[in-house]
């Protein structure tokens, strides 16, 4: 019984994703991050893109109010050059009182 449990858990790991081969860097991405609309939020998240992503300028930035207007969309399209760098700008993004969520 106990060598079935371990060759059952062996070949769960086998086929277990390693997300670190799941992106080849580096590529484009598109950012997506949803918060409250205020008039700086979608500042905010360019100012945060800029500070961990070179290249990043406002045409870069698209944003779409939520239907009943209290919300923003923003779609922050990039070149990511690491798994770190992706993790890193999430991280600030929804640390950030207003950001409801980060895609």
């Amino acid at each position: 019984m106990i060598n079935k449990v371990i060759n059952n858990k062996a070949a769960a790991d086998s086929k277990s994703i390693d997300e670190d081969h799941l992106m080849h860097f580096p590529c484009d991405f598109a950012l997506k991050v949803m918060g409250e609309n205020l008039n700086n939020y979608s500042d905010y998240v360019l100012l945060v893109c800029q500070k961990h992503v070179e290249g990043v300028t406002e045409s870069c930035v698209h944003t779409r109010p939520s239907r009943n207007g209290k919300y923003i969309a923003v779609t922050v399209q990039l070149v990511a050059t690491s798994r770190r760098q992706l993790d890193d700008l999430y991280i600030e993004l929804n640390n950030y009182v207003h950001t409801k969520m980060a895609l």
